[in-house]
């Protein structure tokens, strides 16, 4: 079933509000400038370098490969991006060979969101992050044609966001330490675990603070019931959720945890889009839904509304992200219980200002759009491509 038929049959499809378009054939190098009735796309390669090595239980880097993208009609511009942590599988060179190959002139009314965002979807198949970019341009595009925040569009309260976690990967004692003090106005830690040091990355932690945490596996648990005793000793040590414990395809382990777990259990890994939502229901407790994954926001927007139809937790998550992006993310997050929206802060080349962290919540701010209150180096990063 296609992207466009799976909406039609879904209970929540007439729930997607119509958002912005977009058009413009475009390849690196070359900007193709539209008349004003008409939009235009422009995508540059923009490597985000961390402020320290970002370790999982199984990968570690130092930079994550990114696309920044614009999208222009009459004399409005919108701003997206693709980030693509390597272990997803897409690439600088895909989302750009993605990206060239969309022929978005072709739609002339920017408020066809289900019928230009169907076209890219089948332009060709995965792709998620070059979608995403384009995704989140458009809802940046329509938002400012409209004058207003998504939040406000959609009818969320800001209020209603959730605290953010701000995340220590797995790294050396001294190493933790200085992350726990760098997230001093944080009132959650995320701790990456899955590497079998995992309690004394905890006892490290509470050393220094004895604010909530949550903890992310990355897929590193192998053994159930090893499991289920750690999400019992994580209880007393003031964790919130334990997300992707084990390897996606161990579903029938995470059914049995799920159960068992004193803790909630998140489905990270497991999720991409909304036909996953289903599948997860009754093996996860809840999801954590990333912009990155789920093409966007049209469809993240869906999947936080048919998570609640199921009884499900709801936790809006990252990549490692500009402004761009997190501010895009943040729209969403009146709609979750968690949210895990620190993924500008980890690095140190970010182009763009947006959402802010405020008393320990990521809030979306009163711009139109996604709410991108100004950029630095972010028109320079397009024209020196040019």
């Amino acid at each position: 079933m296609n992207r466009r038929n799976f909406f039609k049959t879904s209970l929540f499809s007439t729930l997607g509000i119509a958002t912005s378009g977009f058009s413009a054939l475009a390849i690196p190098g070359s900007w193709h400038k539209a008349s004003s009735s008409r939009l235009s796309l422009e995508f540059a390669p923009y490597p985000l370098k961390l402020k320290h090595a970002f370790n999982l239980a199984r990968s570690s880097r130092t930079t994550t490969p990114d696309v920044l993208v614009r999208l222009h009609y009459d004399g409005i511009t919108g701003y997206g991006e693709a980030s693509m942590p390597p272990y997803l599988g897409e690439s600088v060179e895909s989302a750009c060979k993605f990206l060239s190959k969309l022929c978005l002139e072709q739609f002339t009314d920017p408020f066809r969101i289900e019928e230009i965002l169907d076209y890219v979807d089948t332009v060709d198949s995965g792709n998620p992050a070059a979608k995403a970019s384009v995704d989140i341009a458009l809802h940046d595009l329509l938002g400012k044609i409209m004058q207003q925040p998504w939040y406000k569009i959609w009818g969320l309260n800001p209020d209603k966001a959730p605290h953010t976690s701000f995340t220590i990967g797995i790294d050396t004692p001294r190493i933790i330490r200085q992350k726990v003090d760098e997230a001093s106005q944080y009132k959650i830690l995320k701790i990456k675990m899955g590497l079998g040091n995992d309690q004394s990355l905890v006892k490290i932690i509470r050393e220094k603070t004895n604010v909530p945490i949550c903890v992310d596996a990355n897929q590193g648990w192998v053994n159930k019931e090893k499991a289920l005793e750690m999400c019992h000793w994580l209880a007393e040590q003031g964790c919130m959720f334990v997300e992707q414990p084990f390897d996606k395809t161990m579903i029938d382990e995470t059914a049995w945890l799920s159960e068992r777990s004193p803790l909630p259990i998140i489905a990270d890994e497991f999720i991409q889009r909304l036909p996953d939502v289903s599948k997860a229901y009754q093996v996860y407790n809840g999801i954590n839904i990333k912009l990155m994954k789920s093409t966007g926001m049209h469809e993240a927007y869906k999947m936080a509304i048919l998570a609640h139809s199921l009884g499900m937790k709801v936790m809006i998550g990252c990549m490692t992200e500009t402004s761009c992006a997190i501010s895009a993310a943040s729209q969403l997050s009146p709609m979750a219980h968690w949210a895990d929206l620190d993924g500008n802060l980890l690095i140190s080349n970010d182009p763009f200002n947006g959402a802010v962290v405020t008393d320990g919540r990521v809030i979306p701010t009163s711009e139109p759009g996604i709410g991108l209150t100004a950029f630095n180096n972010a028109y320079n990063i397009f024209s020196e491509k040019s």
